[in-house]
């Protein structure tokens, strides 16, 4: 009846309830009650798988007659035929699950007050049904037990109590191989292993453990969101699942705003600071790429550890982390129960080869006592023909005589028979303790392989214990290298950004003092135009109102450096140090006045008096070099 249900969409807990229920008509109901029950649980059964309805088929299989599947064949076949087997995976597991709930909880959910609501209660009977084995009835190992425990506990904040588990589990019936749900259900709710801790802090635990073992939550949290259209920024709960992320207003997931799609082509990418935002990093889809931010560095990071591996998970085809765990779980045990069961075999061999020899001594045990028996009989009768013979041989001394030789003979010959006999059981006597030896030694070889067996275990649970905590200082050590290279691809950024912005400082420089050196040159150009005007004009005695073409300047119109003052003006030492350096600089100059004159015409050596007169104003003042700066 139930051949093959396994398989299907659908949790092993509906095929239980259902198998009891409807194997097990309801006592003390009619049989007109119990059809109609069995009609409401189908449609409901149709309308919660996402099955479609067949009213026909319904009215014609629960027909109120000898006929029909509800007298005589059972509601099973109906089940599997019109609903089981069109089942697809696109139900709500949830809403199916609560239908389960609905279904048993006010018959077995314990009537003790229990530190969780009822909602919680049905969270726990949901990962009850994920983390049990695979066979009817449902039960879960003590293994099993110990790892919702332990996700509890670390989901509350608090530290595991392995002593207490191992005191649980010592307590535990050695009869049973597990706990059903209920029983998990009262073990979880009664506080027994979360002492301490409020309501309010264990229905957050059991939510999280939820929504990551049932809902495949693999992290969830709120960052904010730069939008497509209007480019602003919004804060919104973002929950991540094996191949999608989506967002909503609010951790209540009431209010959806959108989907993220994952793919194997999908990446993730960590984004520099801008625009007042930190903690930058990127999701490029195959569509669309949404830039996010996280509060800090630490979620940034882990985010985006998270989005990878999830991805990569994509690429291998592999299932979510706690199903691939479970998994690797449940064949861990299949794999030592399979060992128990060959060590299990083997001694049952070894105990039929040692109960076979036992057979065996004692055969030859029991053949010793025969030929020992054997042998005080015969020498019984020896002596008793012995004394018949003495007795006769009185009476028949003389009849004897005869057959005196004869009977010496007899006797000669009955000795040395005895005596291989008394040989024969001294031999047997000496096998028997030898046997009895090899009995022995074949207990204490036992007894070695029990010892040597027990260690064995013992060291294989200190491998098994040490192997785990190799594992977890292996990923906190990964963690911490990836922590560690993504600062130091931070630093790199930094690094890069400030050489160029150097660079472009050193380049401004250079082109700072580039045209620093040409106005400087200017500068002295232009000061040195402005002394050989002043000179040629107070020392030369050019006559300015002479525009006649061969107006000359002899050598004799070159002055020294002592007749440059015609006005009689008091040199300043000062004006000295400046006329020196002008003076040397002009003689060149003056020599070759006349020639420029006539090249350069009345109108242009008119521009040159004029500079001369500028300079001239210059020297009026007190300090000359100022002044002539300023005129310049």
């Amino acid at each position: 009846m139930w051949l093959g249900l396994e398989t299907l969409p659908v949790s092993l807990p509906l095929l239980g309830l259902l198998r009891f229920r409807y194997s097990h008509p309801w006592p003390h109901a009619s049989p007109f009650e119990l059809a109609v029950g069995r009609q409401v649980l189908s449609h409901n059964l149709c309308t919660v798988l996402k099955v479609p309805h067949d009213p026909v088929a319904l009215e014609e299989h629960f027909r109120d007659d000898d006929e029909g599947p509800v007298s005589n064949q059972g509601y099973m076949p109906y089940l599997n035929k019109f609903i089981l087997e069109k089942v697809q995976d696109n139900f709500d597991k949830i809403e199916f699950n609560r239908m389960c709930w609905t279904l048993c909880v006010k018959k077995n959910l314990t009537k003790n007050p229990l530190l969780i609501t009822e909602e919680d209660a049905f969270k726990v009977w949901v990962i009850f049904n994920f983390l049990s084995e695979d066979k009817y009835p449902l039960l879960i190992v003590p293994e099993e037990i110990e790892y919702l425990l332990k996700k509890l506990t670390e989901a509350m904040g608090g530290g595991w109590q392995q002593e207490q588990f191992e005191h649980y589990k010592i307590n535990f019936d050695d009869s049973k191989d597990g706990l059903s749900a209920w029983e998990l259900i009262e073990l979880v709710g009664n506080g027994q292993f979360s002492k301490g801790m409020d309501r309010q802090t264990v229905s957050m635990a059991i939510n999280e453990v939820f929504n990551e073992l049932i809902l495949d939550v693999l992290k969830q949290g709120y960052m904010m969101k730069k939008g497509h259209k209007r480019k602003n920024w919004t804060e919104r709960w973002f929950v991540l699942k094996p191949n999608i992320i989506s967002y909503y207003v609010s951790e209540d997931l009431k209010d959806k705003k959108g989907d993220i799609l994952l793919d194997e082509n999908c990446c993730v990418e960590s984004l520099p600071d801008k625009d007042g935002k930190k903690c930058l990093f990127l999701i490029k889809c195959f569509d669309k790429t949404f830039e996010i931010s996280a509060s800090d560095k630490k979620k940034k990071q882990e985010w985006i550890q998270a989005i990878h591996s999830t991805v990569h998970l994509l690429k291998l085809g592999s299932p979510p982390p706690h199903k691939e765990a479970r998994q690797r779980r449940k064949e861990l045990r299949r794999k030592l129960l399979a060992e128990q069961e060959e060590l299990e075999r083997q001694m049952k061999e070894l105990q039929a080869a040692n109960e076979n020899k036992q057979q065996e001594l004692e055969s030859v045990r029991k053949k010793l006592e025969e030929a020992a028996s054997r042998a005080a009989d015969e020498e019984k009768k020896r002596l008793q023909t012995q004394a018949e013979l003495q007795t006769r041989f009185s009476t028949e001394l003389e009849r004897e005589k005869l057959i005196r030789q004869q009977m010496e003979e007899q006797v000669a010959q009955k000795s040395s028979e005895l005596e291989q006999y008394l040989q024969r059981v001294r031999e047997l006597e000496d096998m028997y303790l030898k046997l009895q030896e090899a009995l022995e030694d074949e207990r204490q070889a036992r007894q070695d392989e029990e010892t040597v067996r027990k260690l064995q275990a013992r060291l294989l649970e200190e491998e098994s214990s040490k192997r785990a905590e190799l594992e977890k200082w292996h990923l906190a050590q990964q963690q911490a290298i990836q922590t560690t290279e993504a600062e130091k691809q931070e630093l790199e950024q930094q690094r890069v950004l400030k050489e160029q912005a150097l660079q472009e400082a050193m380049a401004q420089l250079e082109q700072l003092e580039l045209e620093r050196k040409q106005a400087l040159e200017q500068y002295e150009v232009a000061g040195l135009t402005y002394a050989c005007a002043w000179l040629f004009r107070n020392s030369w005695g050019v006559d300015t109102s002479s525009s006649e073409d061969d107006a000359t300047v002899t050598d004799s119109a070159v002055p020294s450096k002592d007749s440059y003052n015609v006005s009689g003006s008091i040199m300043t030492p000062v004006e000295s140090v400046f006329l020196d350096w002008a003076f040397e600089s002009c003689r060149g100059i003056g020599e070759d006045t006349g020639h420029r004159h006539r090249v350069l015409g009345d109108q242009r050596f008119d521009a040159v008096l004029s500079a001369l007169a500028q300079a001239h104003c210059c020297f009026s003042h007190q300090n000359p070099v100022h002044s002539f700066l300023a005129c310049h």
